[in-house]
């Protein structure tokens, strides 16, 4: 296990309620391999990083400008319970995550942490995808980790434990 952490020198905030990128961090296993975002990729530009594994699934990054959906007046850095409410965070932002609307009977489990000061939301999905999402300067951090059945298998614990370990660095902000 190595821990990824976003470089430094990567490009982005770009584009309308976009804003500079802080750092953030998560456990990549052996096998697993960074792969190209393009914006032609579906979540266009808002997809960060991708990584993919032959035996484990996926997992992709995506960080999404809270101007997109929300006011937030400038100077100000909005928590996730404030823009967001849980039960209804799937139901917003799944559909780009999963590709297919997300109701409340495709959620397996739930729960909310805190991590670096920061509270984050967590799902996991009956189609074996697992999300932990924050927000941070006006940034909604998504980490979205999914794999088909015969990988879920022998992945899950895997899986699990790498969405556990997505964390914005809100102390090099």
């Amino acid at each position: 296990v190595r821990k990824y952490p976003r470089p430094e020198a990567k490009g982005g905030g770009h584009g309308v309620g976009w804003s500079e990128i802080t750092p953030y961090t998560f456990d990549v296993y052996d096998g697993w391999e960074e792969i190209p975002v393009s914006i032609a990729d579906p979540g266009g530009s808002e997809i960060d990083v991708r990584f993919n594994s032959e035996t484990d699934g996926g997992l992709k990054v995506v960080l999404a400008p809270v101007l997109r959906f929300a006011d937030v007046a400038e100077g100000t850095n909005p928590t996730i319970e404030e823009l967001i409410p849980f039960n209804r965070f799937m139901a917003g932002f799944g559909p780009e995550l999963t590709q297919n609307p997300v109701d409340d009977e495709m959620i397996v489990e739930s729960s909310i942490d805190t991590r670096e000061g920061l509270t984050y939301y967590n799902f996991e999905l009956k189609d074996h995808t697992l999300v932990a999402a924050t927000v941070w300067r006006k940034r909604v951090f998504i980490m979205c980790a999914r794999a088909p059945a015969r990988q879920w298998r022998t992945s899950a614990d895997k899986l699990r434990a790498t969405a556990k370990s997505f964390k914005v660095l809100t102390s090099q902000a």
